[in-house]
């Protein structure tokens, strides 16, 4: 049974894009400032891969003499730097106008209607990093009950609680509520539950976190794939970041070796089709909170994992890796930065050292999953199938 392994490596940018300056993110470079702050970063199979050997990167030191598969990086053509944006172009969707933002906080006639929904108040209501809003905010809202609500520099309303005062049901309720309101002149990409409990004193965020994301415009190469009579089975956040569409199985995960081990789990299945993983922590355990050592040692971890990921593959499998944007750690702010992503291809078909150079979009990746199996292309992308197979 033939299957596209795509995992996404949540924010590992390489390198900011020509147009980062416009973001704000002049001299964004994820991947290659992790590597100055852990100059002994230990990832011997990312290395095989061929990502030292991308065009343009600043540790040539780290090329393979003879990669073992694909390699390259992909240019993101839509407008923005968001995980729904990303996500989308790979699967085949440009976005133009960027997701609303709001940088100084929603405006006061919805928070007052979504207070009205919900039946209480609510606190916040301005950018912040989510580990220091439940901080600052939390003896209010443990006191209160008042869910914390806050953005950042992406489209989306994030609704904070202890979930020893606002069960986890509840928490999932109220984004409900946010979600259905935040239309019109007030639309938002995604809501956003984070729930924490209090574990040895520590305010804690814990892995139930779950997106309520507008769904997609059009039909993807996800449609298209499940329409071609295939399986998409989506690990982690995926089927929140589509809102379900093109989505036939679904699994949640609790963290991203959760998120690699459910991979394989998929792998194992009897089915031919798409597994599209997400693992986040990259972004969100460290690329927010900037925390560059930790950021390299999740990506040690990961890189310790892809034997096991290889090991699992059929013949006739094809595995990719790929970022949907940059989350720089050592850049200013806690937000994502425009850059380019990595995209490096395995597989026993694979041709060992093709250079895939720069890619004009991350929907080339998209096309290609359709076209190895046998699905129809979305609006944009280009397969490069022809180039990287034997």
């Amino acid at each position: 049974m033939s299957k596209v392994i795509l995992i996404v490596t949540d924010s590992m940018g390489v390198g900011q894009l020509p147009d980062a300056a416009d973001y704000g993110d002049k001299g964004a470079d994820t991947f290659g400032h992790i590597l100055e702050k852990k100059p002994d970063i230990k990832i011997p199979n990312l290395i095989k891969l061929g990502i030292g050997n991308i065009e343009g990167v600043a540790w040539k030191h780290l090329a393979a003499e003879k990669p073992l598969g694909a390699f390259g990086k992909m240019a993101e053509m839509s407008k923005g730097k968001d995980t729904i944006t990303g996500h989308w172009e790979i699967a085949g969707i440009y976005t133009d106008t960027p997701f609303k933002t709001y940088p100084e906080g929603f405006p006061e006639k919805f928070i007052k209607e979504f207070e009205k929904a919900i039946g209480c108040k609510v606190l916040g209501n301005y950018p912040a990093s989510g580990t220091e809003i439940i901080e600052q905010l939390g003896p209010e809202h443990e006191a209160t009950g008042s869910p914390i609500v806050y953005t950042s520099a992406d489209s989306v309303f994030q609704i904070a609680a202890n979930t020893d005062v606002i069960p986890l049901d509840r928490l999932y309720e109220i984004c409900k509520e946010a979600r259905k309101l935040l239309v019109g002149d007030v639309a938002c990409g995604r809501v956003i539950a984070r729930p924490y409990v209090i574990k040895d004193g520590k305010r804690t965020r814990t892995a139930d976190r779950k997106d309520y994301a507008v769904s997609p415009p059009e039909d993807t190469v996800l449609d298209n794939i499940k329409a071609a009579g295939k399986t998409v089975y989506a690990v982690g956040k995926i089927s929140d970041i589509f809102n379900g569409k093109g989505i036939t199985e679904a699994v949640h995960t609790e963290g991203n070796m959760d998120g690699v081990d459910k991979t394989i789990e998929a792998m194992g299945m009897d089915f031919d089709g798409f597994i599209f993983t997400n693992l986040v922590d990259f972004d969100s355990q460290y690329g927010h909170r900037r925390d560059p050592a930790g950021y390299g040692q999740c990506i040690e971890e990961f890189d310790a994992r892809i034997p096991q990921i290889m090991e699992k593959m059929a013949s006739d499998d094809i595995l990719i890796i790929v970022a949907d944007h940059g989350n720089d750690p050592v850049h200013s702010g806690f937000d994502h930065t425009r850059e380019y992503v990595p995209v490096l291809v395995y597989g026993k078909g694979v041709k060992a050292g093709t250079d895939l150079g720069i890619l004009s979009t991350f929907a080339d990746v998209g096309a290609t999953a359709a076209d190895l199996l046998g699905a129809e292309p979305a609006s944009i992308g280009k397969s490069f199938r022809e180039a990287i197979l034997k």
